[in-house]
């Protein structure tokens, strides 16, 4: 395209240029006298035309380049932005093939859930049973709880309770001498700030047993980051 409309510009100013019929006779600017150039060089005025819609693409493309390589740079930041947020985890209390108990106890106690089936981002802590919030969002959570009394008559007494910093936000509790064995389950989607600590509590005088089966989970995930 660029050896096409150098070749017209070429004709267009050797057109009157190199004429010779005298002299004395000036060549007219191409560029200043398009219009001139036009009326006696069809095909000179053509070459100008071409030229100046090439520059009028050039423009037009070297813009949307431009806007491209914004949006291409935007979407890569979001990308990373979600790749290094990744928060998820499921944990049960314990992963044993003996089937234990975790209570009662005289005071509530976090229940520490020793067995991470997965802890994307390491937020959740094994050892203590807290889950520290990496990122201000907002997160789904759930809670299972499973208890068993033993034998028939024996009370039944299952209780599980939500925190977020000390704070009670959603509770489970079953204490009766009828079931020798219940469950129960919470689901909650709350908007959390960077640095809370989530974890599940056990009600004094409550217990909760679990094995290999996992009866007792705890669940959170990021579904999506705030300011």
């Amino acid at each position: 395209m660029s050896v096409v409309v150098l070749l017209c510009l070429l004709h267009a100013a050797s057109a009157d240029f190199y004429s010779w019929d005298g002299p004395s006779r000036v060549a007219p600017d191409p560029v200043l006298n398009i219009g001139s150039a036009c009326s006696t060089d069809q095909s000179s005025c053509g070459c100008c035309f071409m030229l100046q819609e090439t520059n009028k693409l050039k423009t037009y493309f070297d813009a949307t380049l431009t806007e491209l390589e914004k949006e291409y740079v935007k979407t890569n930041k979001s990308l990373h932005t979600v790749e290094v947020s990744r928060v998820a985890f499921t944990v049960s209390l314990y992963s044993g093939d003996n089937f234990r108990c975790f209570g009662p106890f005289s005071d509530n106690k976090i229940i520490i859930y020793k067995h991470a089936f997965i802890n994307y981002g390491g937020a959740y802590n094994t050892d203590t049973g807290i889950f520290t919030v990496p990122y201000s969002g907002v997160y789904s959570l759930a809670i299972t709880v499973y208890s068993d009394s033993g034998s028939p008559g024996s009370p039944l007494a299952l209780c599980g309770t939500l925190y977020v910093n000390d704070k009670a936000v959603a509770g489970a509790k079953d204490l009766n001498k009828y079931d020798r064995e219940d469950s129960a389950t919470i689901v909650v989607a709350l908007q959390l700030t960077a640095g809370d600590k989530v974890f599940i509590s056990l009600s004094k005088g409550c217990f909760i047993c679990d094995d290999s089966s996992h009866y007792n989970t705890f669940s959170a995930f990021l579904l999506y980051v705030t300011e």
